[in-house]
């Protein structure tokens, strides 16, 4: 099989197609009730199996963010941004916020401290949000 169009090699191919329409549902580039693409515009994007593709689509089904409308399609299902993002704000917190919490404690920093330098990293990048 052809090389996969930027696809990771180490993750199954139908959990990247799912991961990536995931990543244009949270981050706004599918809106909900938008038709997402076909199995078969999918693959022929990708340059995988339709199967494949299918699947992938299956999984974010399955999951409540997608909805089959019959005969026409595949569409964002209603309140598949919130959810997509409630669930990446968790993950977010157990990846980066605990362990940071962890860290600090064993290093003596008091949450004044602490947020005292999350602002001012913050305050170095363009645009920052502290």
């Amino acid at each position: 099989m052809p090389e996969m169009a930027g696809l990771d090699e180490g993750i199954p191919l139908f959990a990247q197609v799912a991961g990536r329409l995931a990543g244009e549902i949270a981050d706004g580039g599918l809106a909900e009730g938008e038709r997402v693409p076909s199995t078969n515009e999918l693959a022929a994007f990708y340059r995988i199996n339709p199967a494949t593709a299918a699947k992938g689509i299956n999984v974010l089904a399955d999951d409540g963010l997608l909805e089959k409308r019959r005969g026409i399609g595949m569409f964002v299902a209603a309140g598949a941004r919130q959810r997509l993002l409630a669930r990446r704000r968790a993950e977010f917190t157990q990846r980066y916020v605990e362990p940071l919490l962890t860290e600090a404690a064993r290093l003596g920093i008091d949450p004044g401290e602490l947020l005292a330098l999350i602002r001012a990293a913050g305050g170095e990048r363009e645009g920052a949000w502290l």
